[in-house]
């Protein structure tokens, strides 16, 4: 394994911090000059944008915006959080799961995670992330990945879950071989904060190993998962720290595996149950805006994830500055969907219908999505940077957006949110740059509508 040092260097991003200060307006312009070469930005180039005045912002979120839309166009793609469990042996002070918290614990049966994977189904959803608390017994990778094939043995009239993503704990390259085997798409683990004596701070139990967190990605490259996802919660320390630090961490993945993170998450601390109300260093609103322009800017390939954490028009901003993906229609707590909630991981902020959210992004000119494609014919890991550092991803996208919101119109919309969804595809349709493609797709169209489905590029 590596050093700490070699991921990120604390002492030269504070030095980055300080030396960075008061960029000058040539400064600026030279950096997002940069960024529009779609080659990203160093740690330095980060730290000066980190430090920019506040009359530099729109200038910065324009150019964000410029540089997402090329790479990633206008598509916005869709998934639910499916909470599995709450058992953990963890005591964070941040999560409402900690151990300390006596509210009844939840683990959902292999039935239960049907009836859920039906519900979501219904929905109209596509993809899935699984959330489990860290608990040896209750949790062992043997019941994850029972989880997953449970999943993926569900179909619900002409739905199924084509692609799950798993958030667990740091653990072996042994069990990431069994997560592999399962099929799962990305695996995600946030480091939660780089600033250490704030880690230590915040961890008691398993999770209190700082270094078994931040390696936990090298193991599950070893153990041929080449889909990872990092992420900061935003609020534990200063997010000036915490941005350099992370930029640092996906700037290792790329020189060592050959493969930057596949996305990025940027959470930001939420209520939660048992916790803490004041935080010294909360991230507000615009902040959190300003990390994620910053964050495409530097790393314009990998995509981007916001959360229902977030409220409505805050995260309609973020699809503009550089988000990629984001949840809707979430519940936190094991076996929600549907039912009573119980205890739940922090409190949400966007709690509209998922037909509501895809409704409010067509209002927004953009492109609902549920496509699966380059997972299931293994447009992953290097084989997808190949297209996506380039900006060629959007030649498969936005054919693939459009049919997977056909699915959704067809079979779950409702009426004014499927009128609007046929005027965003027609508007798109004619903007896939291949004639041929176009063609072939508009014939895809008609499959759907004759009862096909799945149909992919």
């Amino acid at each position: 394994m590596p050093e700490i040092k070699d991921i990120f260097d604390a002492e030269r991003i504070k030095k980055l911090l300080l030396s960075t200060k008061n960029p000058t307006k040539k400064r600026i312009e030279e950096i997002l000059a940069k960024a529009e070469k779609m080659k990203g930005l160093s740690l330095e180039d980060a730290a000066s944008l980190i430090n920019a005045p506040k009359k530099y912002t729109d200038l910065m979120f324009k150019t964000a915006w410029k540089i997402k839309k090329e790479i990633y166009g206008e598509r916005i793609v869709l998934f639910a959080p499916l909470y599995v469990s709450n058992y953990c042996v963890n005591d964070c002070e941040y999560c409402g799961f900690h151990i300390r918290n006596k509210e009844k614990r939840i683990k959902l049966s292999l039935k239960q995670v049907e009836q859920q994977t039906r519900f979501l189904i219904n929905m109209g959803h596509k993809r899935l992330l699984l959330e489990f608390g860290e608990h040896p017994k209750m949790c062992p990778i043997d019941y994850v990945v029972d989880t997953i094939k449970t999943i993926y043995s569900v179909k619900e009239g002409n739905g199924s879950i084509r692609r799950v993503n798993v958030n667990i704990a740091a653990t072996t390259v042994e069990d990431y071989k069994k997560l592999k085997k399962a099929g799962i798409g990305t695996y995600q683990l946030f480091q939660e904060t780089y600033h250490q004596p704030t880690y230590a701070k915040l961890h008691n139990g398993p999770k209190a190993d700082f270094e078994r967190q931040l390696f936990a990605h090298i193991r599950a490259f070893k153990a041929g998962i080449d889909d990872v996802g990092l992420g900061v919660l935003f609020g534990l320390y200063d997010w000036r720290f915490d941005t350099l630090a992370l930029l640092s961490h996906a700037q290792y993945l790329d020189k060592t595996f050959g493969v930057g993170p596949h996305t990025f998450s940027v959470p930001r601390l939420q209520p939660a149950p048992t916790v803490k109300e004041k935080w010294p260093y909360a991230v507000n609103e615009n902040e959190l805006l300003k990390i994620i322009a910053i964050l495409r800017m530097s790393v314009p390939y990998t995509g981007m994830i916001i959360s229902t954490r977030e409220r409505p028009n805050v995260r309609e901003k973020a699809f503009k500055l550089g988000i990629s993906q984001t949840s809707a229609a979430s519940c936190t707590s094991p076996g929600g969907y549907g039912k009573k909630r119980t205890l739940n991981q922090f409190q949400i902020s966007d709690e509209r219908s998922l037909d509501k959210v895809i409704e409010g992004i067509i209002d927004k000119g953009l492109l609902p999505s549920f496509c699966t494609a380059c997972y299931r014919i293994g447009r992953t890991g290097k084989d997808f940077m190949d297209i996506a550092k380039p900006g060629e991803i959007h030649n498969f996208c936005r054919p693939n957006a459009i049919l997977t919101l056909k699915e959704y119109l067809e079979d779950y919309a409702k009426p004014l949110t499927k009128e609007k969804g046929l005027q965003i595809i027609q508007k798109y349709l004619k903007l896939i740059p291949s004639k041929v493609i176009q063609k072939k797709t508009v014939e895809r169209l008609a499959r759907i509508e004759r009862g096909q489905r799945d149909l992919y590029f």
